[in-house]
């Protein structure tokens, strides 16, 4: 049976939890205002695409094809990252809620992701080597094994990564983030004083 390709389409205001998405291959095609939640979308293949502000939470994604595809102010509540087809994996999300969704061992370096929510998402043994977190909610996300060298978490808050678990070279925070990578010592940290010493340092 051969497999539906559609390019160059634009898709307005449809509601696929009544009609299903056809199966097959999508390039260069854009969403908008679409509702995807719940639809099995594995082995579809999304290449070049752009979803704005769509519903994806907890749509399947067997071996679904994401290459680079831009995600704008979409719903992604519990999507699973990690069951995507590795090979070419790519894309980036800016104003998305992607809370309880799963980047398990992917390997998503350099993705951007900004003005998004991340609470309680799985970023476990991931590779998130020059990934860009700018202004990012990632209360309770899960950091275990990763790997966030050169990563950039100075805009975000509400983390909490272990450095002894975690590869962090070179990963950069901001001074009031700091408290997140000491979280499993329970410790109360002066954020003024911290400051304070470092500028003395600096300037001594």
């Amino acid at each position: 049976m051969q497999e539906t390709y559609i390019r160059d389409e634009t898709f307005d205001k449809k509601d696929f939890t009544q009609h299903p998405l056809t199966k097959g291959e999508y390039e260069n095609c854009i969403f908008n205002c679409c509702n995807l939640g719940y639809n099995d979308l594995s082995e579809f293949k999304f290449t070049d695409c752009e979803f704005n502000n769509c519903n994806l939470s907890l749509a399947k994604t067997n071996r679904t094809v994401l290459r680079n595809i831009k995600f704008k102010n979409c719903k992604m509540l519990g999507l699973r990252f990690d069951t995507c087809l590795e090979f070419g994996l790519s894309f980036s999300f800016d104003n998305c809620q992607l809370n309880h969704s799963s980047f398990y061992k992917t390997k998503i370096k350099k993705t951007i992701l900004k003005n998004s929510q991340l609470q309680e998402t799985d970023f476990a043994e991931c590779d998130l080597t020059s990934a860009m977190f700018d202004n990012c909610d990632l209360t309770r996300a899960v950091f275990d094994h990763t790997n966030i060298e050169k990563a950039d978490f100075r805009t975000s808050y509400n983390y909490s990564i272990d450095p002894e678990i975690n590869r962090i070279k070179k990963a950069k925070f901001s001074i009031l983030g700091v408290s997140g990578l000491l979280d499993k010592y329970d410790i109360d940290i002066d954020t003024i004083l911290t400051c304070f010493q470092i500028i003395i340092l600096v300037f001594r």
